[in-house]
């Protein structure tokens, strides 16, 4: 229960229902240093005229994930990126569009301002399949802008077939054992509330699953494979191409309502995405990372929901809300733990 508590609060922000640290230098030395990760950090590529991917990149990668870049070293400029970025912004928007005027001709002129509401809110089964099925629009974005603007197939987001399925399931089997079993010790020491009659939530089930994988891949496309890819063949430093879209990806999910609870779901957001980064730099595909994404949704969207977030497809909600400060933080706490775990065994798991 407890590992999709930061999905389902994530699920509260704008994107999902519609979609510190500081570092103290100390004398003249770390300064230089400090100067000089920065600099390097921000040091890109220049074009590659040698088709060994490797001497363009720097250590930190795997040849696996070395390989998985390479298309993406063919038309690495920035103004593409920022292009293709606008891009999926447009197709996203533009799908987004189609499916609200398909519900408000299905709706009629004086139902469409409450249809619409349900869908952004998530109220009721129905609604919150509708908002999944968005994704759609944000998982084709990815898939054309990478042959429109950097002129290479959408299967090179992915990476080679059969690494890409071998991950996705060991992925999803191994995060979906592993949550299950401590549910059910949470469950024992916290019982859930009972949210949707047991027959209507199987009859939703055949639906829901599959668009959850469309949600999930469709943020793994844009984040862990779009973004990641070509960022990694302009930038050296992981702080550029591993860090900045997880963290792009944490700020997405910013939900004021959450109150003090947000920068803990803001945390475990960001933590989430930095693992699933490492999975992609470690395996060279986005299979394992999709895996971790979507049985981690599946127990946060199917099973056990957040109060007060995406619940309308949900068994039992907990008897507590996203903006709860009592037992909030605790469960978030032992969410993040239970996150490291599932990456040290997939990383194990990975590397047979």
């Amino acid at each position: 229960m407890l590992s999709a508590i930061s999905c389902t609060l994530a699920g509260s922000s704008v994107l999902a229902r519609l979609t510190g640290t500081r570092i103290w230098a100390m004398g003249k030395g770390s300064l230089i240093s400090i100067r000089g990760l920065l600099r390097n950090s921000l040091t890109t590529f220049p074009p590659c005229a040698t088709p060994n991917i490797a001497e363009c990149c720097r250590p930190m990668r795997t040849p696996e994930f070395n390989a998985y870049i390479a298309p993406a070293r063919l038309y690495p400029q920035i103004w593409r990126l920022l292009l293709g970025i606008l891009l999926i912004l447009y197709i996203y928007a533009g799908f987004m569009a189609l499916v609200f005027w398909a519900g408000f001709a299905y709706a009629t002129p004086f139902g469409f301002l409450s249809w619409a509401n349900a869908v952004i809110t998530t109220q009721g089964p129905v609604p919150t399949l509708i908002m999944l099925f968005t994704f759609t629009g944000m998982a084709l974005g990815p898939i054309i802008a990478a042959p429109a603007c950097h002129m290479r197939g959408p299967g090179t987001l992915f990476g080679p077939l059969d690494v890409t399925l071998r991950g996705f399931l060991m992925a999803t089997i191994t995060v979906l054992l592993i949550v299950a079993v401590f549910s059910m010790v949470s469950l024992w020491f916290q019982p859930a509330e009972p949210n949707l009659p047991l027959e209507e939530w199987l009859r939703y089930l055949p639906y829901a699953i599959p668009l959850i994988l469309i949600q999930t891949s469709a943020e793994e496309l844009i984040f862990r494979g779009y973004l990641q890819q070509q960022l990694a063949v302009r930038f050296r430093s992981p702080f550029v191409w591993m860090i900045l879209p997880a963290a792009l990806f944490a700020a997405l999910h910013w939900d004021p309502a959450m109150g003090s609870n947000k920068w803990l779901v803001i945390g475990v957001t960001f933590t989430m995405a930095l693992i699933a980064a490492d999975l992609v730099q470690r395996t060279g595909s986005l299979g394992a990372a999709i895996g971790l994404h979507f049985a981690n949704n599946i127990f946060a969207l199917l099973f056990v929901s957040v109060q007060d977030t995406i619940t309308g497809l949900a068994l039992y909600v907990t008897p507590f809300d996203k903006a709860d400060t009592a037992e909030l933080p605790f469960a978030m706490g032992l969410d993040l733990i239970l996150l490291l775990v599932i990456w040290r065994i997939l990383r194990i798991a990975l590397d047979r």
